[in-house]
């Protein structure tokens, strides 16, 4: 059985190296909806794949890119000075943060989040099927387990600046994923 929660975030990127002019030369945002799919071959007590509370650490995560400003670390220094000086949320990522990127992205960290999971409800075999991210109403990307082979970075190329990191102090949630 698959399973679907969906996650909604408010960010700004540019998209450096991409056909369009508007996308690769200026500052824009979205409103992007995250759609995070589990399967499982079982049924817990309750009759579920798994209670969504379960996936707070999940939100969290995914919460770190709202209102903030997503940079792909090979974007220009002088860039990246200014974004850092005038945004109190950044996230500085491995990958260009293009709809693929992101889904790319996410996959990889939402499924070391999901196999640290606690279950608790008789849940089995839980694992993330896929991760969509909508970038607008008519467009998304969408990566799954075969995906991962496009990975060539680790948790340590995933950079969070302070202002977000502030927020994580009270949650506890980075240590399921490695600390950042």
């Amino acid at each position: 059985m698959i399973i679907r929660k969906k996650f909604r975030f408010e960010g700004a990127h540019i998209v450096r190296n991409c056909t369009s002019q508007r996308c690769r030369e200026n500052i824009h945002g979205h409103s992007y909806e995250v759609e995070v799919f589990l399967k499982s071959d079982h049924l817990d007590n309750g009759f579920m794949v798994i209670d969504f509370v379960l996936l707070n650490t999940v939100a969290e995560f995914i919460h770190s890119f709202d209102h903030a400003f997503t940079l792909w670390d090979k974007e220009l220094d002088e860039v990246k000075g200014a974004i850092y000086r005038i945004n109190a949320r950044v996230a500085e990522i491995p990958v260009s943060p293009s709809a693929e990127g992101y889904a790319l992205l996410f996959y990889f960290v939402i499924n070391q989040i999901i196999s640290n999971v606690k279950l608790v409800n008789g849940e089995k075999n839980v694992r993330l099927h896929a991760v969509r991210v909508h970038e607008t109403l008519s467009g998304y990307a969408e990566s799954a387990a075969e995906d991962l082979e496009l990975v060539k970075f680790s948790f340590k190329d995933i950079h969070f600046n302070e202002g977000i990191q502030n927020e994580w102090k009270d949650k506890g949630w980075w240590t399921l994923i490695g600390g950042f």
